[in-house]
C-alpha cells in the first residue's frame, strides 16, 4: 500500500531536489535519444536509400534495453559531474522508468514514451531501506537529510516500508512523499456476502443509491473556472521565463491543485459512505473515456466518475466489502420490478413502468436494475441485513454478532 504525506524541506533541500529532478530528466531524455536511434537505424530499407538523412549505426550494436543502459550509466558518470550528485539508485530507477513505458507501449500498441520538457519529471524514488527512514516527525532520505513530515497517520504494526517517491506538486513550492508499505499476509478474494446496493452515477445528480440515497453533483472546476480563467489570461501577460511569470505559473497550478484534492477528498468521503450502508456494491462497467469525448466531456471530466469508481474499489477492498461491475447497456430502460423494457430520452426524469405501474426517479430505478443484475451475476455467500435504526452498518464483523443476536440488525438467513 502506497502512504502519501506532506513534508517541508528547507530551502537548501528544495534546491537540492529540483536539481535532482532536472538531472533525472536529462537522463531519461538521453536514454529515450538512444532507444529511438536504434530504432530509426534499423527503418531505412534495404533496397533503396533516404533523399534527406540516413542514421548510420553498426547492426552488431544491440538494442539499448535496461540493462545494458544501467550499465552504461557508470560511463556517463565519468564525463557528467551531475550524475554523480544524484544517488546512484534512483538515476537506476530513472531508466527503469523509461523501460517500463516502452513494454507497456508495445502490450497496448499505443503511447510511445515521449521527452520530457522543462517542469515535467516530478518524481523520483528511492527503491529500498535498510532501516526505518522515519525519525520521529522527520524523514531520512539519502543524499538529502532529515525533513520534516506531516505524519498525519502512523504506519500500521507488521509493516515494513520498502520505498519512498518524492514529489513535486505547483512547479516545486509543494512536496510530497509516498511511502511503500508491505505486509507479508495472505488476503481472501472477498466473496459477496450480506446487504447489497446498486449505484447509478450522474451529472444532475452524483449519484443514486438503489436504497433511494441520491447526492448532488459538486461542481469542482466549473465553480472555479471564472477564477482558472483570470490567472491564466493574467500568466499569458507575463514575459516569458520572468519571476512575475514563475509567479502566476505557480499560482494557476495552486488552483488546479486545489481543484483536485477538493474531488478527490469528495470521492473517498462518499466512498466511506457508501461502505457504511452496505456489505456488496455494484456498479456498471461504462467507458468514461469515450463519454468524455462528448459535448458534455467536460461535465464528466470535472465529476470524475472514473477515479471515483478506482476509489470506491479501494475502499471496498480496505473495508472487506464487496465491489463488482455489471453490465451497462440497458439499465435506464428496464423496469426493476417486473423488467419490461421502454424507450425513454434523458428528458425523462422520472421512472413509470407501464407493464406493473412502478413509479420512481429514474436514477434510483436505473441503480436497482444494477443492483438486481449484480445479485442475478454472483451468488450470495450471507443473507441480506437490513439497516438498522441508525442507518449504518457496523462492519464485517457485525454479520457473526448479529447471527448471535448481540445487534439490532435484521438479518434475512439463506435457505438451506
Amino acid at each position: 500500500m502506497n502512504y502519501t504525506y506532506r513534508v517541508y524541506p528547507d530551502a537548501a533541500q528544495q534546491e537540492l531536489m529540483l536539481s535532482w529532478l532536472e538531472t533525472c530528466r536529462r537522463l531519461y531524455n538521453r536514454c529515450l535519444r538512444d532507444l529511438k536511434d536504434w530504432m530509426n537505424s534499423r527503418k531505412c530499407p534495404i533496397d533503396r536509400c533516404s533523399i534527406n538523412r540516413e542514421y548510420i549505426m553498426s547492426p552488431d550494436i544491440p538494442f539499448p534495453g535496461e540493462r545494458s543502459q544501467k550499465r552504461q550509466l557508470t560511463q556517463w558518470k565519468k564525463t557528467d559531474s551531475s550524475l554523480k550528485e544524484v544517488h546512484s539508485q534512483v538515476t537506476q530507477d530513472v531508466v527503469k522508468r523509461l523501460h517500463n513505458s516502452w513494454e507497456s507501449f508495445r502490450k497496448r500498441g499505443r503511447g510511445f514514451p515521449r521527452f520530457k520538457k522543462s517542469g515535467r519529471y516530478q518524481s523520483f524514488l528511492f527503491p529500498q531501506f535498510s532501516t526505518n527512514p522515519l525519525k520521529g516527525s522527520q524523514i531520512k532520505l539519502p543524499k538529502i537529510g532529515l525533513v520534516d513530515i506531516n505524519l498525519h497517520r502512523e504506519i500500521p504494526d507488521g509493516f515494513k516500508i520498502k520505498g519512498v517517491r518524492v514529489v513535486s506538486r505547483c512547479r516545486g513550492t509543494k512536496w510530497f512523499v509516498v511511502i511503500t508499505i508491505q505486509a507479508d499476509v495472505s488476503v481472501p478474494d472477498i466473496p459477496f456476502f450480506g446487504r447489497a446496493i446498486g449505484v447509478d452515477v450522474g451529472l444532475i445528480d452524483f449519484l443514486a443509491t438503489s436504497d433511494g440515497l441520491r447526492i448532488p453533483r459538486p461542481k469542482f472546476f466549473v465553480d472555479l473556472q471564472r477564477k482558472l480563467k483570470l490567472l491564466q489570461r493574467r500568466a499569458t501577460r507575463k514575459q516569458k521565463r520572468s519571476k512575475n511569470y514563475e509567479k502566476s505559473q505557480i499560482k494557476v497550478a495552486r488552483l488546479h491543485h486545489k481543484i483536485a484534492d477538493t474531488r478527490k477528498d469528495f470521492h473517498l468521503k462518499i466512498a466511506h459512505q457508501l461502505c457504511d450502508q452496505a456489505d456488496s456494491i455494484f456498479v456498471e462497467d461504462i467507458d468514461y473515456t469515450v463519454m468524455a469525448k462528448g459535448f458534455l466531456g467536460k461535465h464528466i471530466l470535472d465529476a470524475g466518475f472514473g477515479q471515483f469508481r478506482e476509489l470506491l474499489k479501494w475502499v471496498c477492498w480496505k473495508r472487506g466489502k464487496f465491489f463488482a461491475t455489471v453490465d451497462h447497456k440497458g439499465t435506464s430502460k428496464q423496469c426493476p420490478e417486473c423488467g419490461y423494457q421502454w424507450e425513454n430520452n434523458l428528458s425523462i426524469r422520472w421512472h413509470t413502468c407501464a407493464e406493473c405501474g412502478y413509479s420512481n426517479n429514474r436514477d434510483v430505478a436505473s441503480a436497482q436494475v444494477i443492483c438486481n443484475r449484480g445479485i442475478d451475476k454472483y451468488p450470495r455467500t450471507i443473507g441480506e441485513r437490513k439497516l438498522p435504526a441508525n442507518g449504518v452498518l457496523s462492519g464485517v464483523l457485525c454479520l457473526d454478532k448479529c447471527y448471535a443476536g448481540t445487534l439490532n440488525c435484521e438479518v434475512e438467513k439463506p435457505a438451506p
